[in-house]
């Protein structure tokens, strides 16, 4: 080959490792937060493209000098240079490229169908269908019953949850319900009623499978594991636990109560069916909703 006596030795650059960083930023946005993701994916692409301009530069400065003469001198034809030597291609080199590229479609072929099925659930969409709870006849007016049913008949008791269901009347002529979730917005532990429960539940069969109502008049709810309180209506109280209590939708129809999906709530002003909720999309135990440490939340999977 030739030579035309230029310095082709790469010089050091810190172009890798900032480029790095940028992507190890936008990874870990993926995880902590879309802006952490913006700020990420936007240093990678300007640290790339510097990257790129001073590896020519630095490669091939009789590019940049080039470009310099003819925009300092009047334009004039270009001197006339030799052939470029034809390329060598040798068989070693052509064992060398066919044997990375057979590697690399093996090892994608062999990793991207592990990584999808290990990712993919988890963006899925997780909602069921709404749950029936039997007639609003077995929910009595001002009184919380404890009610224990199955989000799917078909899955069985790995879907089976309790809540909370009060009751409030009618609003604008239609049935009022106030459905609160046991679980913790702390750590997701279960919250009792601070008050008697009664000692003789009763049971019913619906479509969605067997239903259990035991009555209770609480002052509020609280969490045994970590002292976390709530009053009647859902709001923290007390405790480590960062928001209200999450609550269900609800439909009634047919005049039975379905329970629908859950959501996360700040705060709750009022009670019953006067209660004004601050409603949010539902967030994971120990997640902030309502103030400025909302933005450190992980990204969640669709529900």
């Amino acid at each position: 080959m030739q030579h035309d006596g230029r310095d082709n030795t790469i010089a050091r650059s810190l172009w890798p490792f900032g480029f790095a960083l940028a992507a190890a930023a936008f990874l870990v946005g993926l995880v902590l937060s879309w802006w952490i993701v913006a700020i990420g994916g936007g240093a990678a692409l300007v640290i790339g493209a510097l990257w790129i301009t001073d590896s020519i530069r630095r490669r091939h400065p009789h590019l940049l000098e080039e470009t310099e003469e003819h925009s300092a001198e009047a334009p004039a034809p270009a001197p006339a240079r030799p052939a470029p030597a034809a390329p060598e291609f040798t068989r070693s080199r052509f064992l060398e490229a066919s044997t990375l590229g057979l590697g690399a479609v093996m090892g994608g072929a062999i990793t991207v169908p592990a990584v999808g099925f290990m990712i993919a659930p988890a963006f899925e969409q997780q909602r069921h269908g709404d749950a029936d709870l039997g007639p609003i006849e077995n929910f009595p007016e001002g009184t919380y019953m404890v009610t224990t049913f199955m989000l799917d008949k078909k899955e069985g008791d790995v879907s089976r949850r309790t809540a909370y269901i009060r009751y409030n009347g009618l609003l604008q002529e239609q049935p009022s319900f106030t459905i609160v979730s046991n679980r913790c917005s702390h750590l997701g532990c279960p919250v009792q009623p601070s008050g008697p429960i009664s000692e003789e539940p009763k049971t019913i069969e619906t479509p969605n499978g067997e239903v259990v109502l035991s009555e209770s008049n609480p002052a509020g709810f609280g969490c045994p594991c970590h002292g976390g309180a709530y009053d009647a209506e859902g709001n923290r109280t007390a405790g480590p636990p960062v928001r209200a209590l999450d609550r269900y939708e609800y439909s009634i129809v047919g005049g039975s109560l379905h329970i629908g999906k859950m959501y996360s709530v700040g705060t709750v002003q009022g009670t019953g069916a006067d209660a004004r909720i601050r409603k949010f999309t539902l967030a994971a135990p120990g997640q902030h909703v309502d103030d400025w440490l909302w933005w450190l939340n992980p990204l969640q999977p669709p529900h």
